[in-house]
């Protein structure tokens, strides 16, 4: 549950927000939420996992690109089911723009929406996207007109969404024919390094049972592949594939840092930092011994299991 507070204010138009203001591109967009009065939305909300800077700066730094197998589903998908020209794509819980940036090879123009101020900042950071703005908000509330959006995309995030709520925003800012994709992996991590695969999963479910304690009940939702969002979706055109194994390598370093990613880790380094940090350095060096190496640098083979929520708006 939101609770939007909203206040008012005079505010100088910046470089950025002038050429935000005057792009054609934008230009319908930004109509419904205009720039030259900001409006300072404090949104409080029951779960709030990624706001802190720190936090942020980890997710750009070992959050994953979205794999190019499922790009490819959810582009074809919107082909077939709207065909082009393809304008806007938005993007929810955009976090620091993984899956943001992909996207601006394929639409005239791509929104990233994060709750989080210090996701969007970290986002923003990464130059060479002219056609890629990003906002603070969420994606019950959307500033975009009645059917103005080709694709709303949501990557290990709409399990957060108020879905009710979303739902409803969806259906009225989306084109006709305009698509849903929502997607994310599971909790279904394998990883193998020569002979010594069983030990390393050993080791990664044992991190899981140590954060269990502290993962929100919202991440269920991810775990269960979206699987109550997907049956709330009243669009009779909609399918759920509910495993895309992915297989990349990882150093270490990265699986270490992908773990502080986690919201229950960050819950955990709250509640109590030296525990959390004590966590992390022990698991660092029980993964060294198994693989017997002595460099945070040596990679594994890391599986994961995407799932995918695809569904088309009705004419």
């Amino acid at each position: 549950m939101c609770i939007f507070v909203i206040k008012h204010r005079q505010h100088k138009l910046s470089s950025r927000d002038h050429r935000m203001t005057h792009s054609p591109l934008l230009r319908p967009y930004v109509q419904t939420f205009p720039l030259k009065i900001r409006s300072e939305v404090t949104v409080k909300m029951t779960d709030r996992m990624f706001e802190e800077k720190q936090h942020a700066s980890l997710y750009q730094k070992y959050r994953f690109d979205p794999p190019d197998e499922l790009k490819e589903l959810i582009l074809q998908y919107l082909d077939k089911k709207k065909g082009k020209p393809h304008q806007l794509a938005v993007d929810l819980g955009c976090g620091t723009g993984q899956t943001s940036r992909p996207l601006t090879a394929y639409f005239e123009q791509v929104v990233g929406i994060d709750v989080s101020k210090s996701q969007v900042e970290q986002a923003r950071a990464v130059p060479g996207f002219p056609n890629l703005s990003y906002r603070v908000g969420t994606a019950e509330e959307l500033p975009f007109p009645d059917g103005s959006v080709d694709l709303l995309t949501a990557a290990s995030a709409a399990h957060w969404f108020d879905a009710e709520r979303f739902i409803k925003e969806a259906t009225r800012v989306l084109k006709p024919r305009g698509c849903l994709a929502l997607f994310g992996y599971g909790d279904n991590v394998k990883i193998h390094y020569e002979s010594c695969g069983d030990q390393l999963n050993n080791i990664y479910e044992e991190v899981k049972q140590i954060l269990l304690p502290y993962t929100s009940s919202k991440v269920t939702g991810a775990n269960s592949k979206l699987k109550d969002l997907f049956e709330a979706i009243p669009y009779p055109d909609k399918e759920r594939i509910e495993i895309i194994p992915i297989k990349q390598q990882l150093s270490i370093k990265n699986v270490i840092g992908f773990i502080q990613t986690f919201s229950m880790y960050q819950a955990y380094l709250r509640a109590d930092p030296s525990a959390a940090s004590t966590l992390l350095e022990r698991t660092t060096s029980r993964i060294l011994e198994e693989m017997k190496v002595s460099s945070t640098e040596a990679k594994v083979n890391f599986i994961m299991e995407y799932f995918c929520v695809l569904a088309c708006k009705p004419e």
